[in-house]
């Protein structure tokens, strides 16, 4: 390669200007990075934000998705400004990176890490859509109660000090989980395990919502609602597709299994809901879905399809009997208020995931994604037994629950300590005025303003701002 010219020596020593497509880098590569990050910042914004809005009550439908909207916008300057490098950068501790520059055209055009072939740009994006998620996620634990301004402190500080962590130790090269030898997809254990343990702790700090609310709580639109979570389904092919961080034959396989294993949950939800109480409930298929698609993610692209199926059987079935029937019985589940269920969708079906991921992880897959030729690392139990190999399906069976017990204990202390710290400054749950008033009270706005004969009565505090009239004919 020819040296860079003088006058462009700004830029990262292996970038010319006649080469905008360095010999490390493959575009095809790139572009799908790119798409697939693109499909997991739409399950967000706005598969989440419409899910979340129409799932709840009339009264706290643009707080609800406004939670969801808010989180995405600062956890992107977050992850810019030092979250990122906490996650992947250079080692700071066995389970913690170094605070360092990410925005200077020196890092974000060089190749990132482990000779993948695309610049670290396109990491930076791939790996913030899923931070994102996650935090809102815990959103759903919380709806219809938890103060507006806690939750904006709330989302930095737990983003800082405990997803780091968890995205760290399991998914950078460093990490500690990583060096064991922990497999975790797609975020099994970083994002649903992480966010459902994360939701019920806040949940429990935050208080419950109104008795009114805990008792009634129907969907304002299960149309809407329908839409977001399609949003979220199909979103989830760049989800578990973009983690082998190329467009091979592992990403195929990957997206084929996470749509088999939610197809497959929903199902099972769906004949469980019909078998127990007689009726086929969009709601709980929607919940079933979920499950499938949470419970695959570790596990996405080094399982074969009827392991894929078995799982989603599994994913419609444990945490179906956990929220239904468990939840009734057990003391602290019925204390603390989760009102999109995420233990139960998400820790529940995460550790269900990751223990299945140790079980049925097939070594010959797990090379093709972790590009490693080493046969004792990466095999499920069951292919240990049936190669004669049980000792190595045993240490990553326990390796897998060593990761549930790290991410529970962390997630439990970390978001206590951020929920014990922001109501020293600020109520962690509204006031009983804003808890009866809804979306007005909070945000001076609602969701939906038709009344009467088909009359729009604007009352929002923002009419003067945004020049709305405060009658006017629809």
């Amino acid at each position: 390669m020819a040296a860079t010219p003088p006058k462009y020596a700004w830029l990262p020593p292996n970038v010319i200007p006649d080469q905008a497509n360095p010999d490390w880098m493959n575009t095809g590569d790139n572009a799908w990075q790119l798409t697939a990050a693109t499909m997991v910042g739409l399950q967000s914004i706005p598969g989440l934000v419409i899910l979340y809005g129409s799932i709840v009550k009339k009264k706290w439908a643009v707080n609800s998705a406004f939670m969801a909207l808010y989180a995405f916008a600062a956890v992107l300057i977050c992850w810019v400004g030092w979250g990122y490098q906490m996650s992947f950068g250079r080692t700071f501790l066995p389970f913690l990176g170094k605070i360092d520059d990410v925005l200077d055209q020196h890092v974000l055009l060089k190749q990132t890490f482990n000779n993948i072939k695309f610049p670290n740009a396109t990491m930076i994006y791939f790996q913030f859509v899923f931070a994102a998620i996650t935090v809102i996620l815990i959103a759903g634990a919380l709806l219809g109660r938890m103060n507006f301004i806690a939750w904006m402190a709330f989302v930095p500080l737990w983003l800082t000090f405990s997803y780091t962590v968890g995205a760290y130790s399991i998914w950078c090269p460093d990490g500690w989980l990583s060096k064991m030898g922990l497999i975790d997809y797609s975020g099994g254990f970083v994002i649903h395990l992480s966010s459902g343990v994360a939701g019920f702790t806040a949940a429990y700090w935050v208080g419950p919502r109104t008795k009114e609310d805990r008792e009634r709580f129907p969907p304002n639109n299960i149309l809407l609602m329908l839409a977001g979570a399609g949003i979220l389904w199909m979103g989830w092919t760049g989800f578990n597709g973009g983690d082998p961080y190329m467009a091979s034959i592992d990403a195929s396989l990957a997206v084929l299994n996470t749509h088999v294993c939610a197809a497959t949950s929903l199902l099972t939800w769906l004949l469980l809901d019909i078998l127990f109480f007689e009726k086929p409930s969009v709601i709980g298929a929607t919940q079933g879905m979920i499950t499938g698609l949470v419970c695959i993610t570790p596990a996405a692209g080094v399982v074969q399809g009827w392991a894929a199926i078995i799982m989603g059987v599994l994913s419609g079935s444990i945490p179906w009997f956990t929220m239904m029937v468990l939840h009734k019985k057990i003391w602290l589940l019925k204390q603390v208020d989760d009102t999109m269920a995420v233990f139960h969708t998400h820790a529940v079906a995460g550790t269900l995931g990751g223990l299945c991921t140790g079980f049925f992880a097939n070594p010959k897959l797990s090379r093709l994604f972790y590009l490693v030729d080493n046969w004792q690392r990466y095999v499920g139990l069951a292919y240990g037994i049936h190669e004669g190999r049980a000792g190595d399906g045993f240490k990553q069976m326990g390796i897998q629950i060593l990761g549930v017990v790290f991410i529970v204990s962390l997630n439990v202390v970390v978001t206590s300590l951020v929920c014990l710290l922001i109501r020293v400054v600020v109520p962690l749950r509204m006031s009983e005025e804003e808890l009866i008033g809804g979306d007005d009270a909070v945000h001076g706005e609602e969701a939906y303003a038709l009344w009467g004969d088909g009359e729009k009565f604007e009352k929002s505090v923002h009419n003067s701002v945004y020049g709305f009239d405060q009658v006017a004919a629809v």
